[in-house]
């Protein structure tokens, strides 16, 4: 009779887990597909029936009284021994019963849904309400999710009893090796539905569309998403729904340009209300604000009103106005209009003026337009 406890390389009184993982180590060395040694498949072999034995408590009791383990009404060498036991050896202990999880459930998780909401500039200063309209999956309101006709019930499969797998075995060197994968005909469920939902066709669920009213944070930018729990597309078998998330786009708009929490704007001045100075009425968000123009205004002079920016999305306060100054020069003259232009420029002694250059540094016009543009 052949040392069972040699060949897996324990003692007589190692325990089921001691023996488990001799097995384990075993294996990974001499697998055939491993191991590609002329004895291998021969040690294998050896190194398997030694572990059928031995972790097996009747088995190993007849076999440690002296008899021959596989008399009396035992089992042959093979039959019982599962695949789960050689993947146990490879992958640990558990991993052979990822064959087989039992019958699948009808109901599952709905997925998450993504759609795009555009607001105005004022929705995102101010924070609002949208009105949303999604088509998205909802419970069937015929079956209320069972997937069957009222009056029918899901049928246990006939083919798997009710298992949602099926078993196979397969002769191989190691001998009768069982393996088990989802039953074709009820798909895993367990049941078949005989007389599906004429509304749904037995998914427990259609196609709809709604309406929601969304909260509009203050202070939301484009691509920020906001979350509605449970909001999304209900699962199969009207199972619990997923989320649904609403991406924000932020239009343009014709006076005011974002950046961060500050808004921007360019206010166009006429030459003279530059020079000799003048209060202008400026609309914004919050309603109509004066701008005093400084006399000797030029272009590129900024003004910042505070606290008539976007509202901050973390934290309180809002962000600031700034208004950049931009000097319109006339383009048409008449004469009388010329001939003032004329007289000035002779009391400021213009009638030949010198051309000035400078760098294009923070204080230069050129410097002032060039931020005024940047800001736009």
């Amino acid at each position: 009779m052949n040392d069972y406890y040699a060949e897996l390389g324990v003692e007589r009184s190692a325990s089921a887990d001691e023996i488990k993982r001799a097995y384990r180590k075993a294996a990974r060395r001499l697998h055939p597909d491993v191991n590609p040694g002329p004895d291998a498949e021969e040690q294998f072999k050896k190194v398997s029936q030694a572990y059928d034995v031995l972790s097996d408590p009747e088995k190993r009791r007849a076999y440690d009284m002296g008899a021959d383990p596989y008399s009396a009404g035992a089992a042959s060498f093979g039959q019982g021994f599962s695949f789960s036991d050689i993947m146990d050896a490879f992958f640990g202990a558990g991993a052979g019963a990822a064959a087989g999880h039992g019958p699948r459930s009808r109901r599952s998780r709905g997925q998450d849904a993504l759609v795009r909401l555009d607001i105005d500039l004022a929705d995102a200063v101010f924070g609002g309400q949208k009105d949303l309209t999604i088509d998205t999956a909802v419970a069937c309101g015929t079956c209320q999710g069972a997937g069957t006709q009222p009056g029918t019930a899901p049928r246990t499969c006939d083919v798997c009893g009710g298992a949602g797998e099926v078993r196979q075995v397969q002769r191989s060197f190691l001998g009768q090796v069982m393996t088990s994968r989802p039953c074709m005909t009820c798909h895993g469920f367990g049941t078949v539905i005989p007389n599906p939902c004429f509304e749904c066709s037995g998914d427990g669920r259609v196609r709809t569309r709604r309406t929601l009213t969304i909260k509009i944070p203050a202070g939301v930018d484009t691509g920020t998403r906001i979350q509605l729990a449970g909001e999304g597309e209900v699962g199969h078998g009207a199972g619990p729904a997923g989320d649904l998330y609403v991406e924000v786009a932020v239009k343009s708009h014709p006076m005011f340009q974002r950046r961060g929490d500050d808004l921007h704007a360019t206010l166009e001045v006429p030459m003279t209300a530059a020079a000799l100075g003048a209060t202008i009425t400026l609309s914004t968000l919050d309603g109509d604000r004066e701008i005093d123009v400084q006399a000797g205004t030029q272009s590129g002079d900024r003004t910042t009103l505070r606290a008539l920016g976007v509202t901050h999305l973390r934290g309180t306060g809002r962000g600031d106005l700034v208004v950049h100054v931009l000097v319109q020069t006339p383009t048409r003259l008449d004469a009388e209009q010329e001939e003032l232009l004329r007289r000035l420029a002779a009391l400021r002694g213009e009638e030949r003026p010198e051309a000035r250059v400078s760098s294009p540094g923070d204080g230069s016009l050129f410097g002032k337009l060039r931020d005024a543009f940047k800001a736009r």
